[in-house]
C-alpha cells in the first residue's frame, strides 16, 4: 500500500478498524494496550529492567492509536511516530498533540542514526508492504536500534480462520498480505539480528476472556489471532 492508499483511510480509519474486529467483542483499545504491555513484558526480560527514558520508535503509526498506552505504561519514554501517511499523521498529532514526535517516512530511509532507538515496534503494518521490500526495511530498523535493542513485529497469524476472515473483509486490508511467524523470524535474523523468536497471541474473544492468564502458557501455539517476532540486536 502507497501514501496515497493510506492518506485515502486515514480519515475514516477509526472506524473502519472498530468495524473489522467487532466479531471479537473488542475495540482497537484492547488490542493496541495489549501490544504495549507485551513489549514493556519482553524488554524487561533483557539487560535493562528500567524502560523510564527509553527511546521507542512507532514503525507505521497511523494515526496513533498507540501512542496513549505508551503514555500510560512508560510515561517517560522518547516516543517517536513514523508514517508514510502525511494525512495520518497530522490525525494523530491532533489527537495527541505534544505526547509525541510525529515524522513522516518516504518509504525507504528511517530519517534518524545508526543505534538510536532501544525499541521499534510494528503494529499490524508489514502485511499492507509488499513482501520483496521487507528486507530492506528490516535493515532500517535493524539499523537505527542500538545494540541489544528490541524490535517487535506484531502481524494477523495466517494460521488462524478467522483472522483471515476479518482481513479478507477488511476494504483497508484489500491489498493485504499476511506472513507467517516463523518465516518473519527467519527475515529478522536474515538482516543480521542476533535473536528472533515469535509469540502467539489473542486465543479468546471478549466473551472468553476470564481464560485469557491462560494464553501466558500457549504463546508457542501458531493458532492464536496474532503473533510478534520479537528481534534482539
Amino acid at each position: 500500500m502507497n501514501e496515497a492508499e493510506f492518506d485515502k483511510f486515514a480519515d475514516e480509519y477509526a472506524a473502519l478498524h472498530a468495524d473489522s474486529i467487532a466479531a471479537s467483542g473488542e475495540g482497537p483499545e484492547y488490542f493496541a494496550e495489549y501490544k504495549i504491555k507485551d513489549i514493556i513484558r519482553e524488554y524487561k526480560k533483557g539487560s535493562i529492567s528500567d524502560v523510564s527514558c527509553i527511546k521507542i520508535l512507532d514503525f507505521g503509526s497511523g494515526i496513533g492509536g498507540s501512542v496513549p498506552y505508551v503514555r500510560k505504561h512508560i510515561p517517560d519514554a522518547q516516543l517517536t511516530c513514523l508514517d508514510i501517511s502525511q494525512r495520518s499523521l497530522t490525525i494523530a498529532e491532533k489527537r495527541f498533540p505534544s505526547l509525541a514526535q510525529f515524522v513522516h517516512f518516504d518509504g525507504s530511509t528511517i530519517p534518524f542514526p545508526s543505534d538510536h532507538f532501544d525499541i521499534a515496534y510494528a503494529m499490524c503494518v508489514f502485511h499492507h508492504i509488499e513482501h520483496e521490500v521487507h528486507i530492506s526495511l528490516l535493515h532500517e530498523l535493524h539499523r537505527v536500534l542500538r545494540p541489544g535493542g528490541s524490535l517487535f513485529i506484531f502481524e494477523h497469524n495466517p494460521n488462524n480462520p478467522l483472522t483471515v476472515r476479518v482481513v479478507n473483509s477488511c476494504v483497508f486490508d484489500e491489498n493485504a498480505k499476511l506472513i507467517r511467524g516463523s518465516d518473519m523470524a527467519r527475515q529478522t535474523l536474515a538482516v543480521g539480528f542476533k535473536q528472533s523468536k515469535v509469540r502467539y497471541r489473542v486465543f479468546f474473544p471478549h466473551f472468553l476472556r476470564a481464560l485469557r492468564p491462560l494464553e501466558s502458557v500457549l504463546t508457542w501455539l501458531p493458532l492464536g489471532g496474532q503473533y510478534y517476532a520479537q528481534a534482539v540486536k
